[in-house]
């Protein structure tokens, strides 16, 4: 299969740093979108204001270098797919309401841009705090274990209900433009606790030593290299329409095996099926069956409890 071009917005940021640089080693071709260059030679970046519907109808427009001008065929034409990172990352940032309408309206003008653009593959980030634990008020649990993508979610909290927004911005356009005849899609990826290489060294002795600390994580994580495979994987698979996706890697960060585990730290929460023996609470079934995920990355590999 041949690279796509693809625009990346926010690929300065945690995740995109280490994604992009997975999907260049399959072939596709990046223009990344951001308020900050991308350390990558590989790899252009266009300041953009993603708030600003304009910028945003212009950037997913534009040369991929400055190569891009030699060109004979004339102007550059929309990318065959856009992976939508940029937000504000989680609350206590920036003022709540900030945080809210920063996040929704860069996604709706990301998607709809492309949409008008005729973009046939659109990915956008959610989050693991859509499950409504994460920046809960006070100590509260989940409804269900394991946390699957029809769980009904209701956060407390203004960052994941930015997220739950983008959800629904992407099934409203992916729903509307779709009855053009000529099929999209747009999948929404809700991503857990992204971890980089580094952090196997800084932050796990805690994640695995203090698992009463990670519920709001749910005890699961993702490898930022791995979010890159998805990321292609996602860009790969066509014909899916809308969909949701858990983006997490495949195993629970604890000693304990995942059903001895949950039924220690969370008793009082219904467990809705069998689950595997090292199987993360947020757990990436969907991913490995529709899309084929294979972790490349299991954090045993770099951490020995």
């Amino acid at each position: 299969m041949a690279g796509k071009r693809i625009v990346f917005t926010g690929g300065s940021g945690k995740a995109g740093r280490h994604a992009i640089p997975y999907l260049l080693s399959k072939g596709h071709k990046v223009l990344n979108l951001d308020l900050v260059p991308l350390d990558n030679p590989d790899v252009f970046t266009l300041k953009t204001d993603l708030t600003d519907s304009g910028e945003v109808f212009n950037a997913l427009t534009t040369h991929y270098n400055f190569q891009g001008y030699e060109d004979p065929s004339g102007p550059p034409k929309p990318p065959d797919a856009v992976i939508h990172f940029a937000a504000v990352a989680r609350n206590m940032l920036v003022p709540d309401n900030k945080c809210f309408s920063d996040n929704v309206t860069s996604t709706y003008n990301v998607i709809e841009a492309a949409c008008k653009l005729g973009v046939k593959k659109i990915i956008i980030a959610s989050s693991e705090t859509t499950y409504g634990v994460c920046f809960s008020q006070g100590d509260t649990d989940y409804k269900e274990l394991p946390l699957e993508e029809s769980y009904d979610c209701d956060p407390m909290d203004s960052y994941a209900l930015s997220k739950l927004c983008g959800e629904r911005t992407a099934r409203t356009f992916q729903r509307r433009f779709a009855t053009l005849g000529d099929p999209m899609d747009i999948y929404a990826l809700r991503i857990g606790n992204v971890i980089e290489p580094h952090e196997y060294k800084t932050l796990f002795p805690d994640i695995v030593d203090k698992p009463e600390t990670r519920k709001r994580n749910a005890w699961s994580y993702v490898d930022a290299r791995d979010l890159g495979q998805i990321c292609d994987l996602c860009v790969k698979t066509d014909g899916l329409g809308y969909q949701v996706f858990n983006a997490t890697n495949d195993t629970i960060t604890t000693t304990l095996p995942t059903k001895d585990y949950l039924a220690k730290a969370a008793p009082g929460v219904k467990i809705t099926r069998e689950v595997e023996e090292w199987e993360a609470p947020l757990s990436n079934r969907k991913i490995r069956e529709v899309l084929g995920f294979k972790e490349e990355h299991n954090w045993r590999q770099y951490y020995k409890p």
